[in-house]
């Protein structure tokens, strides 16, 4: 009974459709291509001491650009709280002409877009999460 081969197995036969469906967690994941800067762009941003300048109501602000925004200021933003995020992002010789714009929400969205833009960044856009793939209720 030694060389008995096993009839009943605790593991499912992989089907190559069901190894198709469910890709291996073993690939590595490979990065995104980003635009690159190009070498004059990193020295206009490096000359800038790290600003961007994106307009706002018509009026350029030099402000950190979003991919060095620290979470804190990006939770700012999110919990509506402008002036404050402004305060953090924006050079320190801009905020006072931020203030006289009073800006609205519309154009602080804008103001935000520009800066990504203007940097080479892409903020993307969130979908929230995704509905379920079923189409019919379980029983």
């Amino acid at each position: 009974m030694a060389n008995t081969p096993r009839t009943s197995t605790s593991r499912k036969p992989r089907t190559a459709a069901r190894a198709a469906s469910r890709p291996s967690t073993r690939t590595a994941v490979e990065p995104e291509p980003q635009e690159e800067t190009s070498a004059a762009e990193a020295q206009e941003i490096e000359a800038t001491d790290g600003y961007v300048t994106a307009l706002l109501c018509g009026e350029e602000l030099r402000v950190i650009p979003p991919g060095q925004w620290r979470q804190s200021q990006q939770r700012l933003l999110n919990m509506g709280q402008i002036d404050a995020f402004a305060e953090a992002v924006i050079h320190p010789d801009d905020i006072d002409l931020y203030f006289e714009l009073d800006p609205t929400n519309e154009e602080i969205g804008e103001f935000v877009a520009d800066a990504a833009q203007q940097a080479g960044e892409s903020l993307g856009k969130s979908r929230g999460p995704a509905p379920s793939s079923r189409r019919t209720r379980r029983r």
